[in-house]
């Protein structure tokens, strides 16, 4: 099992303590306020909580993995995240994970820096975008959206039954800091925001309402339970762009198994084009 810290608003002596008493194989780490240094920092404690505990690193872009890779303590997975992710991600200057991927494994290739595993993550939801990420260099693929919709995700059914509706990732979502806000979660660093499905929020705050009164109204839509989502409701549903192929809930371990079922289907169906 692995651990996650968003090093932005993190404790590193907490999350020090934690890795040392649980041993985790891995630790993610993303968003750093203060870029590299402070991602060496976090790398070079854990490390030396915990013997053999692998570094995660999350980037959007090239600068990001490029300065990843020349650090003094380089991480042992670069998880490379296009714009199409949900939660978190570049705000402005992010690009598709299809071509973020291959011009990172170029440039590190370039500097001798390929020994590093490219985990690909944005908008992947089943077998066809993960045999695409491994066409583009990719070692492997990190999904988030699609597990929304499994049996295990801790998140309430108003949430989930939302992702599994919506579609058309492009025009129904956005990224926005106006959610964060809106739950009261404020000093996310303004490179990074979220992805979310949009709606009267979303559309009031466009038209012109005042945050005040959209706080109100967010507020008095969570009294209300699931209806604080969907279309009509107001609350976060934060999500990635592929919500449209996201169908059905299920078992986490059934996703894996179909997920890589129907990749090998696909790569032995490539394979008959080049024998």
């Amino acid at each position: 099992m692995g651990v996650a810290f968003q090093l932005w608003n993190g404790n590193l002596e907490s999350a020090t303590e934690a890795v040392a008493e649980y041993r985790p194989v891995a630790a993610w780490l993303f968003a750093p306020r203060n870029g590299q240094t402070e991602t060496d920092e976090w790398a070079r404690a854990l490390r030396g909580a915990s013997s053999g505990i692998k570094i995660w690193l999350q980037v959007g872009t090239v600068q990001e993995a490029v300065e990843a890779a020349r650090s003094d303590t380089p991480p042992d997975v670069l998880v490379i995240q296009g714009a199409e992710a949900g939660g978190h991600g570049r705000a402005e200057d992010g690009v598709g994970v299809l071509t973020l991927l291959p011009e990172v494994a170029d440039r590190l290739a370039g500097m001798g820096e390929n020994n590093i595993p490219l985990v690909a993550a944005g908008g992947i939801i089943d077998g066809r975008g993960v045999v695409a990420a491994l066409g583009v260099g990719a070692a492997g693929a990190a999904m988030g959206t699609r597990f929304l919709a499994a049996k295990e995700a801790r998140i309430s059914k108003g949430y989930q039954d939302e992702v599994v509706r919506a579609g058309d990732g492009a025009v129904n979502t956005v990224r926005t800091h106006l959610y964060n806000h809106l739950r009261g979660t404020f000093g996310w660093p303004e490179q990074w925001s979220p992805r979310t499905i949009v709606n009267k929020s979303w559309e009031e705050h466009k038209s012109g309402v005042s945050f005040d009164e959209l706080k109100k109204r967010h507020d008095e839509a969570l009294k209300r339970g699931s209806s604080a989502w969907g279309p009509d409701g107001r609350t976060a549903t934060y999500a990635g762009a592929g919500i449209g192929l996201v169908k059905t809930v299920k078992g986490a371990g059934e996703i894996v198994e179909e997920v890589r079922g129907d990749a090998l289907v696909i790569i032995q169906s490539l394979q008959g084009l080049v024998s």
